[in-house]
């Protein structure tokens, strides 16, 4: 999505998107590593950090989606598609025509992250059917498998499988059904949490700041904060 009020694409959102990813793997490898126990409490640090770092996957595909990954189109698309291949096996032309409508057709029947109840779980259920498909529950099946042959199943679980269900939800709750469910009096069907950054970064990377990012969505994630009054 583009908008006639433009800033200048920095390869600072570059650098930062990749490495994102490079977290994303290292972390994720270290984990695998592990020796697992219930009792190590690092263990739920490592879960914690690597749910954040799944959910940075996502923010940092949907700057590749708004154009603000990277001045150069083709490394723009690159991360967009690394995020999203290695957050879901997504595809990234789909993501982008779905949130193109998302901006377009805000908190209507024709807006894909819309649910006209504001009752959580159904609007969870829906959000979750709209872009998740078959293949990818596939596709997740078989990494699966094939990883448990050198990696111990528990490690999988807790530390790959889990986390990357719980950003859905934090996605979701953070940057879907706080700023849009309910009634609203701006042409955007939106608002934004309390001007708190470090609460805003924790919970979902500055998308608390929804409005804002409906009003400039070129503005990339990590400059959104400068937006809020």
């Amino acid at each position: 999505m583009t908008s006639k009020e433009q800033i200048t694409v920095s390869w600072k959102g570059t650098i930062i998107g990749f490495s994102i990813i490079a977290l994303w793997i290292l972390h994720l490898v270290y984990c695998f590593n592990l020796e697992f126990s219930w009792k190590n409490p690092f263990i739920y640090l490592h879960f914690w950090i690597q749910t954040h770092l799944f959910t940075g996957l996502f923010i940092t595909a949907h700057d590749a989606m708004h154009h603000t990954a990277s001045p150069n189109k083709i490394i723009n698309d690159l991360i967009g598609q690394i995020c999203l291949g290695l957050y879901a096996f997504f595809p990234l032309p789909f993501f982008k025509k779905q949130h193109y409508l998302h901006h377009a057709e805000v908190a209507t029947e024709n807006d894909p992250d819309y649910h006209y109840e504001d009752n959580f779980m159904k609007w969870y259920f829906s959000f979750f059917m709209n872009y998740v498909t078959l293949w990818q529950i596939l596709a997740y099946a078989i990494a699966f498998n094939v990883l448990k042959l050198w990696i111990p199943t528990i490690n999988l679980v807790v530390l790959w499988i889990i986390p990357s269900v719980l950003s859905t939800l934090q996605l979701f709750y953070f940057g879907t059904y706080l700023p849009h469910r309910g009634e609203h009096d701006n042409i955007h069907n939106a608002r934004s949490q309390e001007k708190n950054h470090l609460w805003a970064f924790l919970s979902c990377y500055f998308f608390g700041y929804h409005l804002e990012h409906h009003e400039k969505p070129y503005v990339p994630w990590w400059q959104l904060y400068k937006e809020v009054k």
